[in-house]
């Protein structure tokens, strides 16, 4: 690696470092007042926002960029509306940092606290979505961490944009610039030499294709807040109310086919294939979706792709979708831990058993019954916002909001007690 690239790693780090440990001392009422202030001047900066976003798009559709992805890069009012309204509901939640977990006195006297702490510094890289932008760096902030920002080349104009919002407000509110840090530049070796910097970064969080997350996990000599895929199962079970079902799925996987919890994965149990597959191949291609289906599905409806098996486990990110028919709940739920990812799951049922059963036995980070997959995500969820979701099960799993951006540790108050 050349000396310049090694130093300008060096230098974000050991800044993101120094600014984490001010951090760590502002209280809750100067990050409140940065969230307030920010939510207010989004808006205000709409105009420059998206001129440096129709650069972005532009560039992209040249490139070739499909309509999923370009769905993911593209900013509007009504997006920057949501972030800056993100920005107050993470204002309003709770403090992470310094609250009490757990507390006992044990025989002695002695006081033992269990409280919340930042992390330190974390290191974000992400592809497309400039949106995220936002939600990362609020939740940084707010949760007591610095951050650095490693957007994809695609958004860099927006991201550049945003991040200039997010730092204009920072010192005003007695937070240190350096909290949030945007590597504009290019090369993916400073991105290689911050992951193996485990002294300067304390967490990565890749966020984007399979490709990047894989190679972000290999390279890291930090912990990795991760998920590889998102594909993501709907089952309708035999008792499903079916206009409910349909409306679902559609949404499921129409809504925002470009996004890791839309549904990949149809599953239809037998008993009713027959009288509901050709209502819900119907549906969904009503909606220009394809469908790649197993053989019973291609006998019972008509303009269906026949799946290969690497359809099933295939995140498409794009309005295509697989659709297997599966003989009950026990199959059902063999075929997702077959071909899951482990990120999002949902039946469609009228009945609780299969309800209960299913949300016991599907070992995803998020069971939906009833619901749209769409809803596996922080804002949703009541968190505010999400830096990422995690279908690891150490330390945090599921959308990682305030709190899985935060660790603890233990305070003992003694009056001078010593051990015998």
């Amino acid at each position: 690696m050349k000396k310049s690239e090694t130093h300008l790693a060096q230098e974000i780090g050991a800044k993101a470092r120094l600014a984490a440990r001010a951090l760590s001392l502002c209280s809750t009422a100067s990050k409140n007042q940065w969230l307030k202030q920010t939510a207010e001047r989004l808006p205000q900066a709409t105009e420059g926002i998206m001129q440096a976003n129709a650069r972005d798009l532009a560039s992209a559709a040249n490139a070739g960029m499909g309509s999923a992805q370009l769905d993911r890069l593209r900013l509007d009012p009504a997006r920057i509306g949501s972030m800056a309204k993100s920005l107050e509901e993470i204002a309003l939640l709770e403090d992470p940092v310094g609250r009490v977990i757990s507390s006992t006195v044990r025989p002695n006297g002695l006081v033992v606290k269990k409280t919340g702490v930042p992390l330190g510094v974390i290191f974000f890289i992400y592809e497309s979505r400039p949106n995220v932008t936002v939600d990362a760096g609020a939740l940084a902030i707010k949760s007591g961490n610095a951050i650095i920002l490693r957007g994809g080349k695609e958004a860099l104009h927006s991201n550049l944009a945003l991040v200039g919002v997010l730092r204009s407000g920072l010192a005003e509110a007695g937070i240190p610039l350096d909290a949030i840090q945007l590597i504009d530049n290019p090369d993916r070796k400073i991105v290689g030499d911050l992951l193996t910097r485990n002294d300067l970064v304390d967490l990565v969080i890749p966020r984007g294709g399979e490709e990047l997350i894989r190679r972000v996990s290999q390279e890291a000599r930090m912990p990795v807040m991760k998920h590889y895929r998102g594909n993501c199962h709907v089952y309708v079970e035999t008792t499903a109310d079916m206009e409910m079902a349909i409306q679902i799925i559609i949404n499921a996987k129409c809504q925002r086919p470009g996004v890791c919890n839309a549904a990949e994965s149809l599953l239809v149990d037998r008993e009713i294939a027959p009288r509901v597959i050709p209502r819900l191949v119907g549906a969904l291609q009503s909606q220009g979706v394809e469908i790649r289906g197993c053989q019973e599905t291609c006998l019972l409806a008509t303009g269906v792709v026949k799946a290969v098996e690497g359809d099933f486990s295939e995140e498409y990110l794009d309005k295509i979708i697989s659709l297997k028919v599966v003989e009950g709940i026990d199959e059902a739920m063999e075929h997702i831990a077959r071909y899951g990812s482990g990120h999002t799951e949902a039946i469609l049922t009228q009945n609780p058993q299969a309800a209960e059963r299913f949300t016991q036995c599907v070992d995803s980070a998020a069971v939906m019954v009833n619901a749209s997959t769409r809803f596996n995500d922080g804002g949703e969820l009541g968190l505010g916002a999400e830096i990422g979701i995690s279908t690891d099960k150490y330390h945090a799993r599921g959308p990682c909001g305030l709190n899985e951006l935060t660790s603890y540790k233990y305070v003992i108050l003694g009056k001078g007690q010593v051990r015998e």
